[in-house]
């Protein structure tokens, strides 16, 4: 029976493939890639690019990893890239990241703070809903106050932490002041932050959401499609699309497939040797955002063998980065120091490269009396690299005289399992600023903990940093943070791949310059079929 929302009907070439849903991650991100398409049309190696008058009309299909049946389009639960990419298309927030990851307005028209950082007058402008109602103020206190709920586990309630919900108040239809627990001299970041979407106010079914955003939505299968339509009033102009499907394929060659075949026009999430292979045929175009994917191991802190943290230790030496940027990402990325975040404003550049070491780690073994070390690595195909890597550091980690069974895991459900299960995973992310990385995983309270790293000194740290006017001074501050966790935290940083997108040759507008999770990428609003 043909079944309309079913893409194994719809898009027949991927059933034998494996069109199934997948998880990808959040906060995470991987490197991706493509292969080549045959037939006529524009050339491929204009894909992409801005050049020509924007045409409006048609449908983009979009294939990306997603969550499988238990895909929502709460904005407010999303965690994966997937969720990410829908909840813009449907939803505002007040801010977002620029290609710099500085906080550009968005529902917000202009904020200003007082002169002690602890009050901030935010001012809207004028967007309506696709229901035709007004953002307001309201709407904003209401979503705000439903991430915050410490019953939910809402991504984004640990980077409102600053913020007096209670106190804050809407001062006019489409202003607000936001009173804050302490000074904080970077409230932009805050409210730029992953999965701070506006919701208008009192909404909590989101089987048929209605957003802000430049699409509205039209139908949503967990795990299959999500088909979107044009929100003509959009306050940042109408998109050049009529429409914006989002297909949901777990499998990397499911996606590549898809795009060789004709079946969708942008694939996300492919991986590097995929995108050398087929960079030079002319076919396809491929979009490298380079080094914006953070790649690492997660070691639990809280439990053992890594609650000591001479074990820690012993793995930030066994790791091999070159090797593990070379074999795992194919050489497209450059090596990580065990903090996230390079080149980003605060990285603490000025600690010494960590080396494979392994006599040090050996060394350690012995001293922390864990000679004969035994752990399970969790990965899965869910991410570019991520099975790769496991292998090439389990056989790193044999020179060192620890034995690491890889133990691989579901696509579905990696990215939830690996929050809280199991002791040492692969692990990515995306761009965001340092201050956000650490809000959102490093303090005691962050949802999305992988690591389990709490320390309510290193909580007291971060809040100090945010009440910090002195760029400077909270730089400072910053990097005493970086200094901790390059000594005993939980993230093994081995590196930082390129972002590869692939393009069918109609494809025009998409972002070169804009990281994974900031405001351009993604950012079907702007792209239209040549």
């Amino acid at each position: 029976m043909y079944d309309p929302t079913d893409p194994s009907t719809r898009f027949p070439g991927l059933r034998r493939r494996g069109f199934l849903a997948a998880a990808g991650g959040a906060a995470g991100l991987g490197a991706l890639a493509l292969a080549g398409c045959s037939g006529t049309g524009p050339a491929a190696n204009d894909a992409g690019k801005d050049g020509g008058t924007p045409r409006r009309g048609g449908r983009l299909r979009a294939a990306f990893a997603g969550g499988g049946a238990s895909e929502t389009l709460d904005p407010h639960l999303g965690n994966l890239f997937a969720d990410a990419a829908r909840s813009k298309a449907l939803f505002d927030k007040l801010a977002d990241y620029g290609a710099d990851l500085s906080a550009e307005p968005r529902l917000a028209e202009k904020w200003e703070p007082n002169a002690a950082l602890d009050r901030w007058t935010v001012t809207l402008r004028q967007a309506d809903f696709h229901d035709g109602k007004p953002v307001t103020a309201a709407d904003v206190l209401y979503s705000y106050r439903r991430i915050a709920d410490p019953e939910q586990a809402y991504r984004a309630r640990a980077s409102l932490e600053p913020i007096d919900l209670t106190a804050s108040r809407a001062t006019g239809a489409r202003t607000l002041e936001f009173v804050l627990k302490r000074p904080t001299a970077e409230l932009p970041n805050v409210l730029a932050a992953f999965g701070t979407y506006i919701v208008p106010d009192g909404a909590d079914d989101f089987a048929k959401p209605v957003g802000s955003g430049p699409f509205r939505f039209v139908s949503f299968a967990p795990g299959r499609t999500t088909v979107l339509r044009r929100f003509e009033d959009h306050w940042d102009g109408a998109p050049h699309l009529d429409e914006l499907e989002f297909v949901v394929a777990n499998e990397e060659s499911a996606r590549i497939n898809a795009l060789l075949g004709g079946q969708v026009e942008y694939a996300h999430e492919l991986n590097p040797a995929t995108g050398r292979a087929h960079e030079k045929s002319g076919s396809i175009g491929i979009v490298r955002l380079r080094n914006s994917a953070m790649q690492a191991f997660a070691m639990k802190t809280d439990r053992p063998p890594f609650d000591d943290p001479r074990v820690r230790e012993v793995f930030f030496h066994i790791a091999g980065r070159k090797e593990l940027v070379d074999g795992a990402l194919s050489g497209a990325g450059e090596i990580g120091n065990d903090l996230f975040g390079k080149g980003y404003e605060y990285y603490a550049d000025e600690l010494p490269q960590r080396e494979q070491d392994i006599d040090r780690a050996r060394h350690l073994l012995k001293q922390a009396g864990a000679e004969g070390l035994k752990v399970t690595l969790d990965t899965s195909a869910v991410a570019a690299g991520f099975t790769e890597a496991a292998g090439i550091f389990r056989d790193q980690a044999a020179r060192a005289g620890v034995t690491v069974d890889v133990r691989m895991g579901s696509k579905d459900s990696y990215w939830k399992d690996i929050l809280d299960s199991g002791t040492l995973c692969c692990y990515r992310s995306g761009a965001m600023p340092i201050e956000s990385h650490i809000s959102q995983r490093l303090l005691t309270d962050s949802t999305t903990n992988a690591t389990k790293w709490q320390d309510r000194s290193f909580d007291t740290l971060y809040q100090q940093a945010q009440s910090t006017k002195d760029r400077t001074e909270r730089g400072a501050l910053y990097g005493r943070m970086q200094r901790r966790l390059h000594a005993e935290g939980g993230f093994l940083v081995w590196g930082f791949g390129d972002w590869i997108l692939g393009l069918a040759p109609s494809v025009r507008g998409v972002a070169r310059e804009a990281p994974a999770n900031t405001l351009d990428w993604a950012r079907f609003d702007k792209v239209w079929l040549a």
